[in-house]
């Protein structure tokens, strides 16, 4: 496991970069205010967590409201399930990321640092825990660390925020937004612990030395986890810009033949093995393509794996993990996630595959979060990239791949 930028230096999996050996190798936190912020714009640093909104942006619209002081909200609530990239950097480079919050709180003025770590992820837990107990007096004082119910949705920010207020982590309609008024009424910063942590880096080293490590217009490096038919599953550090397949001969190369990639989890989309590979790993660049980069998930599906039976699997999970506010969460998710089931596995009923093509499109926009948005993303990319195989479940009432492994 090596890195460009954060993820450089000892090797992640000895464990917690503790404080002395952290100030060792990359010196003292700048004393960057505001300017950082002007420092973050250059950089083209776009947030981690799924969005890729531009951090300098987001940072200045909290700084811009001051008022009642706000709160800086570190987002390790991670519950994408193919992702482990912020898990890893919490538990080997804590003291970057509570470096980040440091200087986004006082770019912002925020007078609280909010650590939102998922809770099933306890060595993240107990790295910050111990790195907080080796920061500064004030920092202590200022920082606490809450921990995420174990939900999909958990890490959506109004989520987080909901948790903070009410103790319930489920999304809430917009506006406000979170930097209008969040935890406790305040402006709140909600930003992923990777942007944290490239943000303290970027304060470091500045925004040119960020755009470098980046190839072509892409700036910068990002966190993947790799999983699948890949030789070595696990995180890794690449420059933006890089291809897909670059990423999988960096993980050891294929481990076995592929037939599609799950490019950023469960709400990226599949692209079909032989056209993902020369994709470029950079948000604007996949997005202006159809794709997403989301929070950075490569997961390479093996040619002896059905798409259908995989894809019933996550529109399944997506719809037990909903936030069952909103018509198209209840009705509408279930009600795809029991088609799917029946043409994956029991066998389709005469208009399963037809309803599922109409859901596809009918079921974005229509929620109060953005749930429904990315699960119908995921279908629509299923049914592209995976139609014969769906045709035959529907035809047949049977797995293509299991008749051929049976032939």
């Amino acid at each position: 496991m090596t890195g460009l930028s954060l993820l450089s230096g000892p090797d992640p999996r000895a464990g917690m970069e503790t404080a002395a050996a952290h100030l060792s190798r990359l010196g003292p936190l700048p004393s960057a205010g505001t300017e950082l912020i002007d420092l973050l714009d250059r950089s083209d640093l776009r947030g981690r967590g799924g969005a890729a909104f531009p951090v300098g942006r987001k940072w200045r619209s909290v700084a811009e409201r001051g008022g009642s002081g706000p709160v800086v909200l570190v987002n390790g609530a991670e519950g994408e399930p193919l992702s482990r990239k912020d898990r890893v950097l919490m538990e080997a480079r804590p003291h970057l990321v509570l470096d980040g919050a440091a200087l986004a709180a006082r770019a912002t003025g925020a007078g609280e640092v909010v650590l939102y770590v998922g809770a099933e992820h306890a060595g993240a837990v107990s790295a910050l825990r111990r790195a907080l107990a080796e920061r500064p007096e004030a920092e202590r004082r200022s920082t606490r660390i809450a921990t995420a119910p174990a939900r999909y949705v958990s890490g959506e920010e109004t989520a987080a925020v909901h948790f903070l207020n009410e103790g319930v982590a489920l999304p809430t309609s917009l506006p406000p937004r979170p930097y209008e008024r969040g935890a406790d009424g305040r402006p709140t910063l909600v930003q992923n612990v990777e942007s944290l942590a490239h943000a303290a880096m970027i304060a470091r080293h500045g925004d040119r030395w960020f755009r470098d490590l980046g190839r072509g217009e892409a700036a910068g490096t990002a966190l993947l986890t790799l999983s699948g038919a890949v030789a070595v599953p696990g995180v890794l550090e690449v420059a933006q810009g890089s291809t897909v397949g670059e990423a999988v001969t960096g993980g050891g190369g294929l481990g076995a033949p592929a037939r599609a990639v799950l490019l950023g989890g469960y709400f990226g989309g599949w692209v079909a093995a032989e056209q993902a590979w020369g994709l470029p790993l950079d948000a604007p660049a996949l997005r202006d393509r159809g794709h997403s980069l989301g929070c950075g998930v490569v997961a390479v599906l093996p040619e002896h794996r059905c798409g259908v039976v995989e894809s019933a699997r996550i529109i399944t999970y997506l719809a037990e993990q909903s936030a069952r506010q909103c018509g198209p969460c209840v009705f509408g998710l279930r009600a795809a996630a029991a088609a799917m089931h029946r043409l994956a596995v029991t066998g389709a009923e005469p208009d399963d595959l037809e309803r599922l093509r109409r859901w596809s499109g009918e079921l974005s926009g229509r929620g109060a979060c953005h749930h429904p948005d990315g699960a119908a993303g995921f279908l629509l990319s299923a049914l592209r990239v995976f139609d014969e195989e769906f045709l035959h479940h529907h035809r047949r009432g049977g797995c293509s791949v299991r008749a051929r492994e049976a032939a």
